[in-house]
């Protein structure tokens, strides 16, 4: 597309020339730089404009989002000196940070914008085989050293190297001649990419396809059909579908006129959404949407407001827009008292930065429904005083408006919480409130001076059970903002029995995960009972200053809905809760399981097989090859030595974790064919992580990349499994080809 859509389009035109703009890190640092679009509408080239400095480059691939106006803080300080038509931010993937930019004009502005935004688009369109040509192309103009447009074999081997292959010298230089079509000493652009396909040739996938190819040639549509219903064990109309796999995966129009399927064709298929792991029909929103509330999983965040650490980090509005773009619907917000009557978000007693409650207000309204239309939940942790949470009350109504919910839906006193589907577009304020839902709809509240309640924060919660806050001071609410409060009442804990009796569908319980793990392990059943009927709030302990993360598992196995995680820190944590959410439409809830719903049901995580129906499965994942793994070891001539290693995590039965060996050497197409079996007793709450490691004899082995799906949304026979960087971002070409198989235990 590059030449036919640079002709048409005037914007990228003048990104080819190149523009000056001002890169901006803070009020006092705004730097002119040039700015370029490369010849390949890939890259953007920029230096500044002293002669001899050096030059830096990013992809358009790695550009998650263009906002455009004052939407970052770096952007919002410096409001006064530069109008918002001129300033843009380039959000990038991952942890990378923004680049904020202002341009001469206005329309300078928005030509970069608009070119951004094609740009984008564009890339979003290219099919898989565009994708890893466009890759083989930028790691060819890497290596391409004195930019001559060909590479001779000594180039073509420190390339591999980069590439993280380790081809032996006599094989790579067999296939440099063979692709050395004008039998130059060089390989030419297309030269390469032959050299390249010659090298990747996927005998594993050549044995699958030469199975089911009746001539060894191709696959006839009924070959096809055969093997989608042996192997991949799909449901649909196989005759429809293998028709469909032909028309949308198959290069060759001849094989398309005589309806079959040649290798090429059936690798595409292979790599494609289709063909990987996650089953494509769970992709978008296919739950039941209009349950209670508290029958689903919902993606929460614990501090958004830090980007790092819980002591000293940066505080940033940026974190609430970086968890609503993920699909988190549940985010805290740490009030404080503030200058000039100001209250401000903060984590208290600690050295972390300071930002505005009414700018965090503001970014939610923004971003709360760009990627989920569901209700968003604002976790209130307030330490305001009482004319402070008037401010509160009135940024809130003022800024978000009708999209605060600031009664019941019906206005009558509900029996119990509303649907997703019914708060579509609300944002709920979950705090303390002055007496209950009843007598607020019927207007009876006292008056705000009479509205003490006492306070239980989480401030002292370093030594969670023998400090716990021995001034317990009366706090004085606020009628305003107890007013805003609807269905999500805080309040405290007694006990199980306590609650079974008194409480109300309205009152929200937040533990530790310390007392959360307690009340899991001595009294389970209790606590999937009290879950079926209200929200449970869980967060991670006091002691983690590092904001690292718990596993989150443990707590939705006994249905607790609002497990808050730390979204700026990578790992496990993250990646459980990325899988979970994945599905559903990444809408940020997820309905539960039957029996975590059910009152009547009494389940236990415990004992997984006193459960009505209770049907285990057995799990085979056959971990055939990897592809491209990405390299870890900075070191200039280290390869890695790849291992897979497969976890279930899932009620403490199912807890499991196996490896495949670890390959020497081959980080570029390693085999394994090693089979790992695991038996679950409660797949529906089953996730599965896949994880690849350098293995190291001395030391901790390094992350290479990682993919999490639940077990309900895996799809059977061959596929590949494109892995993640650990902090959630894809690592495109990375792939795992693995043979999954689930059969019920008789």
């Amino acid at each position: 597309w590059t030449q036919s859509c640079i002709q048409e389009d005037d914007n990228l035109q003048s990104m080819l020339v190149g523009t000056v703009m001002r890169k901006i890190k803070s009020r006092s640092w705004k730097k002119q730089r040039y700015f370029k679009l490369q010849d390949d509408c890939m890259t953007i080239w920029y230096k500044s404009k002293k002669a001899g400095n050096t030059h830096s480059t990013f992809s358009v691939s790695d550009v998650e989002a263009i906002r455009e106006g004052h939407q970052s803080e770096v952007l919002l300080s410096i409001a006064d000196e530069f109008p918002a038509d001129r300033c843009f931010t380039l959000v990038f993937r991952g942890r990378r940070g923004n680049l904020d930019l202002v341009a001469e004009s206005a329309e300078e502005a928005q030509s970069w914008i608009s070119g951004m935004r094609k740009l984008i688009e564009n890339l979003e369109n290219m099919g898989e085989r565009e994708k890893l040509d466009q890759w083989i192309g930028d790691w060819f103009k890497k290596a391409d050293k004195n930019n001559d447009g060909r590479m001779n074999f000594k180039e073509v081997r420190d390339l591999l190297k980069m590439m993280n292959v380790d081809m032996n010298e006599h094989h790579a230089h067999r296939l440099f001649t063979m692709a050395d079509k004008s039998q130059s000493g060089t390989l030419e652009d297309d030269e390469f990419i032959l050299f390249y396909k010659m090298l990747t040739q996927r005998e594993d996938v050549l044995r699958v396809f030469q199975e089911y190819s009746v001539d060894g040639q191709t696959l006839s549509q009924s070959d096809l059909e055969d093997f989608l219903r042996e192997e991949q064990l799909e449901e649909a109309d196989f005759q429809q579908h293998a028709k469909q796999l032909i028309e949308r995966y198959e290069p060759s129009d001849t094989a398309k006129l005589l309806n079959a399927m040649t290798f090429d064709g059936f690798l595409m298929y292979l790599g494609s959404a289709e063909g990987s792991i996650f089953n494509p029909q769970k992709r978008g929103v296919f739950q039941d949407m209009s349950q209670p509330l508290c029958h689903y999983f919902i993606s929460s965040s614990h501090n958004t407001y830090l980007m790092e650490d819980q002591l000293r980090g940066q505080s940033s509005v940026e974190g609430y827009i970086r968890a609503l773009t993920r699909g988190c619907r549940c985010v805290e917000v740490d009030c404080w008292d503030g200058a000039n009557g100001e209250p401000i978000v903060y984590h208290g007693h600690t050295f972390t930065s300071k930002i505005l409650f009414k700018d965090v207000v503001s970014a939610v309204g923004t971003y709360a429904f760009k990627v989920s239309d569901y209700p968003v939940i604002l976790s209130i942790e307030n330490h305001c005083s009482v004319e402070q949470q008037r401010v509160m009350a009135q940024h809130l109504n003022h800024i978000l408006g009708d999209k605060l919910l600031k009664s019941t839906l019906d206005g009558k006193v509900p029996i119990g919480l509303p649907s997703p589907e019914d708060l579509k577009g609300k944002i709920l304020l979950k705090a303390k409130k002055i007496g209950g839902l009843e007598e607020s709809l019927n207007e009876i509240a006292e008056d705000s001076l009479n509205g003490e309640i006492s306070d239980e924060d989480e401030v002292a919660e370093l030594d969670e059970d023998n400090l716990h806050r021995e001034s317990k001071s009366k706090q004085r609410l606020s009628k305003e903002l107890s007013d805003c409060v609807v269905y999500c009442k805080s309040v405290r804990f007694s006990s199980f029995k306590h609650s079974r009796v008194h409480s109300k569908f309205y009152e929200v319980v937040s533990f530790t995960e310390s007392k959360a793990r307690k009340h899991l392990r001595e009294t389970g059943a209790e606590f999937v009972h009290h879950n079926t009927q209200q929200l449970t709030r869980v967060y991670p302990s006091g002691f983690r200053t590092d904001s690292s993360n718990f596993n989150p598992q443990e707590m939705w196995n006994v249905g607790c809905q609002i497990v808050a995680l730390n979204f700026q820190t990578a790992g496990e944590g993250m990646d459980l809760n990325d899988g979970l959410f994945s599905q559903n439409g990444r809408c940020g809830y997820v309905l539960k399981p039957g029996f975590l719903r059910d009152a009547e049901k009494r389940f236990d995580p415990e004992g997984p097989q006193k459960q009505d129906g209770y049907q285990p499965v057995i799990l085979n994942i056959q971990v055939i090859s990897g592809q491209q793994l990405p390299k870890v070891n900075i070191k200039e001539d280290s390869i890695v030595d790849p291992l897979v290693r497969v976890e279930i995590h899932g009620v403490p039965m199912d807890q499991a974790k196996q490896e495949t060996r670890y390959i020497d050497n081959n980080g570029f197409n390693p085999v394994w064919y090693d089979t790992l079996h695991f038996t679950i007793h409660t797949p529906e709450l089953a996730v599965v992580r896949f994880v690849v490691e350098d293995y190291d004899k001395t030391s901790k082995n390094d992350f290479v990349g990682q993919y999490t799906l639940p077990l309900s949304c895996m799809q059977q026979g061959y596929r590949h499994i494109h892995l993640l960087s650990k902090d959630g971002t894809s690592i495109p070409p990375s792939s795992l080809f693995v043979h999954i198989r689930i059969t019920r235990l008789e």
